[in-house]
């Protein structure tokens, strides 16, 4: 099983599957197993079934250590996000391109010295970008509009940015907030995988323009989630995938 989709808020009724239990080092993993015209993926829901786990106490290393194990090299992955351009309003669908990092608390690598040794990963294109063109080409055969590309805000949560964050975020040049791609991304790159995430935008940040309110959020990502989850199984039951289009399996130097 090569192939994975995390799935963030809203992103979690893929179809039939089989759940199965993985045993890491660091903790248990759910991942339900689909099977698509024969083709196996594995699906993840970020914050378990029935969003039960906040963002800042997802067992990041746990879940991809699991995929891991499955044998996954490729991953497709949705984050829900607040739009601090005024470019990209909700309900757009953008692909992360590069990432910020603001969280605070979170074990961010699989390498933390002693008998685990040290270690460097290249940050120079976090994202895959052969899964970036392969998705913006599915787009197109699925009718998912895509706005652009963004640069990500990863904060700690739970709670939302005040204004005067957001107004130094988007001074530094982000696009869009989010509480769960770091370390997500960061421990893909370190097991050589290709990640690539798309976030679908459901606010405003804080002070630019309205509240964020709960069923607003709620109510894009069921409209968008379908065919983002769609474009994700295009490319991952229609591609011949391949590490060689990128560099991703060599991002990381051990000392």
């Amino acid at each position: 099983m090569k192939r994975a989709i995390i799935g963030g808020t809203g992103v979690y009724d893929i179809g039939d599957s089989t759940t199965r239990e993985i045993e890491t080092e660091y903790g248990i993993a759910v991942v339900d197993v689909l099977n698509i015209n024969g083709c196996e993926i594995a699906f993840m829901a970020r914050h378990g079934k029935g969003h039960s786990v906040p963002p800042h106490k997802i067992n990041y290393r746990a879940n991809m250590k699991a995929l891991e194990q499955l044998g996954v090299k490729y991953i497709y992955a949705t984050c829900a996000v607040g739009s601090l351009n005024e470019n990209y309003a909700p309900g757009d669908v953008v692909v992360l391109k590069d990432f910020m990092d603001f969280t605070k608390s979170r074990p961010l690598t699989f390498y933390e010295g002693e008998n685990k040794g040290v270690a460097h990963v290249a940050m120079d294109a976090p994202y895959c970008r052969n899964l970036r063109d392969k998705f913006i080409y599915h787009a197109k055969k699925t009718g998912l509009g895509i706005k652009g590309d963004a640069v990500y805000v990863c904060t700690e949560g739970p709670r939302f940015e005040t204004a005067s964050e957001i107004k130094m975020y988007k001074t530094l040049g982000g696009d869009v907030v989010g509480m769960t791609n770091v370390p997500e991304v960061v421990l893909a790159k370190e097991l050589g995988m290709c990640y690539q995430a798309v976030g679908i935008i459901t606010n405003w940040c804080t002070g630019i323009k309205g509240q964020v309110m709960e069923h607003d959020i709620k109510g894009i990502m069921e409209e968008n989630k379908a065919l983002v989850t769609k474009t994700f199984i295009s490319v991952l039951t229609g591609e011949m995938l391949s590490q060689d289009a990128c560099n991703c399996k060599d991002s990381l130097l051990i000392l």
